[in-house]
């Protein structure tokens, strides 16, 4: 946390500042849009203008408030639609909202100056206002054999209007989402390394340099190195103590081996195998607790190289192992560590599955590899018990298959201390093993 001395700043103002920009923002487009021009609708229409429609007139501009000239397009700051009138052979028939209304038929005619019989008028219930007519409404006159007819227009559902309110909240909406984004990035990048850096170190491994950022995450950071402070003291201890107690137990052992050498000839040689066999507890316990608490060297090398010579030098002592090779692929580790990891995998294949095949595959910045045998494989339900100390695969602890239920525990503390890990599993001969490392930068 090198840059923890950096000035830092709240989380909470970069939030509060997008809000409230957000907000002026949409305020000043929606008093633009608002105070452009009202909504196109349908005004109430005069009985003159109606009669002057029906005649096929022009009045003056605005007069009582019908236009005749059509406007160029939908009414938008220019006033309502002109009343357009249309040649029917037959009369007109009501609309599904509207009435027979002999009284505005009657005033029509007047207006007109023809008889009542040559005039039609159906309008809506209750939205009459003396001479001006609102909502739906349908108007006859008869002359020269026909009809001239003239309706009411209700504004299209989607206008001018509503077309350029609806692209002027999306064009606020796409401007503001482009700081919006910009800040979530900003925002959740440190918490995305945070998270990445506290993946990477387990227990064994190195705390990566934390990020930085606003004062939450710095304080999260803080918490997060301390954290892994205390499970890093609280391992070192655990080592310590097994390891004491290994040591300790070296002496009632060797008085017991003095001991079981006054028993019978029969029970002399079972006791003896017992010691031996913890003897050689204690003595794994032992280079375990040492290499949990040793202090790991990371240097760049060729794991290719490493699994490589590892496998000459086994079948060299006849053991039967095979490679089936893999891209170059380098890792930063402890060279013994990691030739230890791949030693105990290899010779746990050997001894529960007669032979052992590995091979690696290198994506996505990690190198997987992997370790066969041809054995019966391993119960699924039990694969990550194996990892835990002292746990072997052969419950009855035969001597004939040796061990002492540490290799496993000492594969995967390796793992976990150069930032990888390693699973068990059934390939397709037998038990598998799959070790995942990142590459070297």
């Amino acid at each position: 946390m090198s840059r923890s001395v950096e000035r830092s700043r709240p989380l909470a103002r970069p939030i509060f500042v997008l809000v409230v920009v957000s907000v002026l923002v949409t305020a000043v487009i929606s008093f633009a849009v608002t105070f452009s021009g009202p909504p196109p609708f349908e005004p109430p229409r005069s009985l003159t203008g109606i009669a002057r429609a029906l005649r096929g007139e022009r009045p003056p501009f605005g007069f009582g408030g019908d236009r005749a000239m059509p406007p160029p397009g939908d009414g938008f700051r220019h006033g309502p639609a002109p009343l357009r009138r249309e040649r029917l052979a037959t009369p007109p028939g009501p609309r599904p909202d509207e009435r027979a209304d002999d009284e505005a038929a009657a005033r029509l005619a007047a207006t007109l100056r023809v008889p009542a019989a040559d005039v039609r008028a159906f309008t809506q219930p209750g939205r009459s206002e003396g001479e001006a007519f609102s909502g739906d409404w349908t108007f006859g006159w008869r002359q020269d054999g026909g009809w001239w007819v003239v309706r009411s227009q209700q504004p299209p559902w989607l206008t001018r209007w509503h077309v350029r309110t609806l692209l002027a909240l999306l064009a606020a909406i796409l401007l503001l989402s482009i700081p919006g984004w910009w800040l979530a990035r900003a925002l959740t990048r440190p918490l995305r390394q945070l998270a990445a850096a506290a993946d990477r170190a387990g227990t064994g491994a190195p705390l990566p340099e934390l990020p930085g950022g606003s004062r939450e995450i710095r304080d999260l950071a803080r918490a997060v190195s301390t954290m892994h402070a205390r499970l890093a003291s609280h391992a070192e201890a655990r080592t310590a103590m097994l390891a004491g107690i290994a040591h300790d137990l070296g002496t009632p052992l060797a008085r017991l081996a003095f001991r079981v050498e006054a028993l019978p000839e029969a029970a002399r040689a079972k006791a003896a195998a017992d010691i031996e066999e913890m003897r050689a507890m204690i003595g794994a316990t032992l280079v375990f607790a040492r290499d949990d608490a040793a202090a790991t060297l990371m240097v760049r090398l060729d794991l290719a190289s490493l699994i490589d010579s590892l496998v000459y030098d086994l079948k060299d002592i006849g053991a039967a192992v095979e490679s089936t090779g893999g891209p170059r692929a380098i890792v930063r580790g402890d060279s013994g560590a990691l030739r230890r990891l791949f030693a105990n995998l290899v010779e746990n294949a050997m001894r529960y599955g007669e032979r052992a095949t590995i091979g690696w595959t290198v994506d996505d910045g990690r190198v997987t590899v992997t370790i066969d045998d041809v054995g019966p494989g391993i119960d699924p339900a039990l694969a990550e018990r194996l990892f835990q100390p002292f746990v072997r695969g052969d419950p009855s602890r035969n001597r004939m298959t040796g061990g002492t239920g540490l290799g496993l525990a000492i594969v995967r503390t390796i793992a976990t201390a150069h930032g990888g890990a390693v699973t068990l599993g059934n390939g397709a001969t037998g038990a598998q093993a799959r070790v995942v490392l990142p590459l070297s930068a």
